[in-house]
């Protein structure tokens, strides 16, 4: 179980995550949730970022 953590995000990005969700969502038979498809996207936003 992850922590829950509270942001703001911009409205196009929003928009975006939920695109990525609604792609996601059309090629599984499982539920695909808000917050599995940003940590994907943040988890890989990540690795481009190596300290």
């Amino acid at each position: 179980m992850g922590i829950r953590v509270t942001v703001v995000l911009d409205e196009l990005n929003v928009e975006k995550l939920r695109n990525i969700q609604a792609k996601l969502l059309r090629g599984s038979t499982k539920s695909v949730s808000f917050s599995y498809v940003l940590n994907r996207v943040t988890e890989e936003g990540l690795r481009k970022f190596k300290p």
